[in-house]
């Protein structure tokens, strides 16, 4: 009965309906860094004195004071300009109530800590939060939910603190969650753009995760999330999904995401899960399957990446459907003569099958992985030779005498056209 309330509370938030609407004019306090009549200086002696449910609304100005706490339902509204600094020493806002909404505010400045997860904007164990349209910029942790419920973050901007992964901290954090929505975020240069640990029921969706020091999306030990539309660029490496099941990632793009540990995405001991209509464009790996069972992977591209799909033997009972190839340096990649997994309708820009019923299937089965692939599972540093005229022979080679490469890794009924426009 808790939990349906709580989605109940985010669909109402979704819809525009907030806690703080319709408020009367002497539910209003003005903070004022100039002295505007009527108003006060200090952000804190607001949220103490504005009643339940009211407005505190911040003019433009910069703001340096303690950490301030909010401890009832109120909204928390800036203006144009309106800037809360931490001076490199502290968080700027905690919220420890139910139905806040935070709006319009610039935080910077909260410097960097060893000690604790330091955050521009933290929200504890709290629920039917709404904060939108904020900026952070230099922050350690930007938003953080700390055992939050039915919150909604949307179009904030977050930019990070500059210095390697060691000294930055994540731009959307959710620890011990559920039901959170981040939607419509623009997250760029933090350790991890959006980080998913032990939440339930969380979606992601139309983000922005660029340039990161480690990943993209990172995501611990959260079940029943979903990812929809969200765009991961050029981060470190990429996206790592890990000990987890029921998670739907759906319509996302993974672009140029490259390092010697890349990964558009990695899936690690995840199972019963889906990932449709993703994009992987140009990076090192576009997917890793490692520990990974019972996956449906189905009418995804792997267009120009360095291994389109890399799937270890001890991913098994996997079905990859109706995906497109093209060109990727490998198809696919593995370190096994075994498979215990399942391709099947995908199309292949590589086959050079034939077609005598014309069902749009190839009569003779594809096998996608490479033999001079498995020589450089074996030697890494073979990998320079990727160009030479010695793995053309081998390749060629290996399609008239199969022998080497895995038998049961194959697509046996591989498409003759492809299925969609390259996206």
């Amino acid at each position: 009965m808790r939990t349906d309330w709580r989605r109940l509370l985010v669909v109402a938030l979704l819809l525009g309906v907030t806690a703080g609407a319709g408020h009367a004019q002497g539910d209003t306090i003005v903070v004022s860094a100039t002295g505007e009549p009527g108003a006060v200086r200090r952000l804190a002696e607001a949220v103490a004195r504005v009643p339940r449910h009211g407005v505190v609304r911040v003019r433009a100005g910069v703001y340096r004071e303690p950490t301030v706490i909010v401890r009832q339902p109120l909204t928390l509204v800036g203006d144009s300009g309106a800037v809360l600094d931490g001076e490199g020493q502290r968080e700027l806002l905690v919220v420890g109530a139910d139905s806040v909404t935070v709006r319009g505010l610039t935080f910077r400045n909260t410097g960097t800590s060893q000690a604790t997860d330091r955050a521009a904007l933290r929200i504890v164990e709290s629920a039917g939060c709404l904060i939108e349209y904020n900026r952070f910029d230099n922050t350690l942790f930007g938003i953080y939910l700390q055992r939050a419920s039915a919150c909604l973050v949307r179009r904030n901007v977050l930019q990070g603190m500059s210095g390697s992964q060691t000294v930055t901290g994540n731009g959307l954090h959710s620890w011990s969650s559920r039901d959170v929505v981040f939607e419509d975020n623009i997250i760029d240069g933090h350790r991890d753009g959006i980080y998913f640990e032990f939440t339930v029921g969380g979606v992601a969706r139309r983000n922005i995760s660029r340039h990161s020091r480690r990943y993209g999306l990172h995501f611990m030990f959260s079940d029943s999330c979903r990812y929809e539309n969200n765009t991961f660029l050029a981060n470190e490496s990429g996206v790592a999904v890990m000990y987890a099941k029921y998670v739907s990632m759906i319509g996302n793009r993974f672009e140029r995401n490259r390092g010697s540990a890349a990964y558009g995405v990695l899936l690690k001991e995840i199972s019963d899960s889906e990932l449709r209509g993703n994009t992987f464009v140009e990076n090192s790996i576009g997917l890793h399957l490692e520990g990974a069972n019972r996956n449906q992977i189905a009418d995804n591209d792997f267009l120009r990446n360095g291994w389109g799909v890399r799937i270890m033997a001890d991913a098994q009972e996997n079905v990859l459907r109706g995906n497109l190839f093209a060109g990727n340096v490998f198809d696919v990649g593995t370190n096994s003569r075994l498979n215990y997994s399942t391709f099947t309708g995908n199309w292949w820009d590589r086959y050079r099958g034939f077609d005598l019923d014309r069902d749009g299937r190839g009569d003779v089965a594809h096998r996608p992985v490479r033999l001079f692939a498995l020589l450089v599972e074996q030697s890494p540093a073979a990998l320079v030779l990727v160009r030479s005229l010695l793995v053309d022979v081998l390749d060629v080679a290996e399609r008239v005498v199969p022998t080497l490469t895995p038998e049961t890794l194959r697509d046996e009924a591989p498409l003759m056209r492809a299925p969609r426009t390259l996206r």
